[in-house]
């Protein structure tokens, strides 16, 4: 204890001398002295005096208690609010260095951007001339040639500062570039233009032999047309012939098949009432075997329905079994995890204590301190589980 802690009472207790109060058993020589002022005597149960006396010894601990706690809790707030003052000032005095840092540079920033696009504007006006020899679809012969034109009036002096050298040898391989190109049109123009004149040659000639196999197809079949006339009007009157000739077979066909079609009548009955016969004899036996097979069903259904209500019965008892296991794994499962719940939040309060411990709060205070958080006590602090 150092020896301005010694010199001070409870009542002495003030903001100007808390930080060399509330530190690591710095409250304990109050303790002793109430202590010391309050177990100094006995007072006498049986009195009324002594009774009294023992009252206000304990009004005194309160008292005391009070006149200790509440300057510390003013301190430990103006604690709290400390690192709120420095990170402000702080963050003004970053953003002041910031501004001052910016505007120094701004003069060297602004020539940077000049030149910078001042280069630019080099960069873009040699890659507009490699541009030129650069086409989406092959070009015209004049097309290429205007744009030769164009290239050769565009001046390559001091205005294009150290980019000089390359604009000069990019305009010369590009120039170079398209009098190639523009070589390389005119010849495949004038194959194009050839093509087309044979192309069409051929197709005139392919016309006019077309034309001549037309009139000869036509004249050919104007020739089968005359043909197939005649055959037709040769054809029907061998069919009007063989008709008269169909007509008369048919009617001596038919006299003959209508005696055929009495007789057949006649025996289609007679195997009729044969069949009726011996239709009503199968469905006799049929009733008969019908019957059986009823009397067989019925008994089998009664046997399948005794087995179906023993198999419910034990059924339901498996079910009963298994409900009770599960409800019994229920209760012990919710149990383990009370349990582990409990255990987890025991490990976080006691991290919680521990860390409060090392910033020079006594145990029990610590333990305060995290019980009061984790029952919301505190407003706006909270203790993740």
């Amino acid at each position: 204890m150092s020896a301005q802690q010694q010199v001070i009472t409870i009542d002495d207790i003030s903001a100007d001398n808390a930080p060399a109060i509330y530190v690591a058993g710095g409250l304990g020589q109050f303790f002793d002295a109430v202590k010391a002022e309050v177990t100094t005597e006995v007072p006498d149960l049986k009195t009324a005096k002594g009774r009294a006396r023992i009252a206000s010894l304990a009004a005194t601990v309160s008292k005391s208690k009070a006149a200790v706690e509440k300057p510390g809790r003013d301190y430990l707030k103006r604690l709290k609010e400390m690192p709120k003052v420095v990170e402000a000032e702080l963050r003004e005095f970053v953003t002041k260095m910031d501004n001052l840092r910016d505007a120094t540079r701004q003069p060297l920033t602004d020539w940077e951007g000049a030149d910078q696009a001042r280069k630019d504007r080099h960069v873009d006006g040699i890659q507009a001339i490699k541009d030129l020899a650069v086409f989406e679809a092959p070009p015209a012969a004049t097309h290429v040639a205007k744009i030769i034109a164009d290239l050769e009036s565009v001046e390559i002096n001091d205005s294009w500062e150290e980019f000089l050298a390359e604009a000069a040898q990019v305009k010369d391989q590009t120039l170079a570039k398209l009098r190639t190109l523009h070589t390389e049109r005119i010849q495949y123009e004038a194959e194009q233009a050839e093509l087309a004149r044979l192309r069409a040659a051929a197709e005139a000639q392919a016309q006019r032999d077309r034309d001549a196999e037309i009139a000869r197809v036509a004249a050919e079949q104007a020739r089968l047309q005359a043909e197939q006339q005649a055959q037709a009007e040769r054809e029907a009157a061998a069919r009007r012939e063989q008709e008269l000739l169909d007509q008369a077979a048919a009617t001596k066909r038919a006299a003959a098949q209508a005696a055929l079609d009495a007789e057949a009548a006649a025996e289609r009955q007679r195997l009729q009432l044969e069949l009726q016969a011996e239709q009503s004899r199968a469905a006799a036996a049929q009733a008969e075997a019908s019957r059986l097979a009823a009397e067989q069903r019925a008994e089998q259904d009664r046997l399948a329905a005794i087995r179906r209500q023993e198999e419910a019965v034990e059924q339901a008892r498996l079910d009963e079994v298994a409900r009770a296991n599960a409800a019994a794994d229920e209760i012990l499962r919710q149990q383990q995890e009370r349990q582990a719940d409990v255990a987890h939040k025991s490990k976080i309060l006691g991290e919680a204590k521990k860390a409060l411990i090392d910033m020079n709060i006594s145990e029990e205070l610590a333990k305060a301190i995290v019980l009061k958080i984790a029952r919301g006590e505190v407003p706006n602090v909270s203790i993740q589980f």
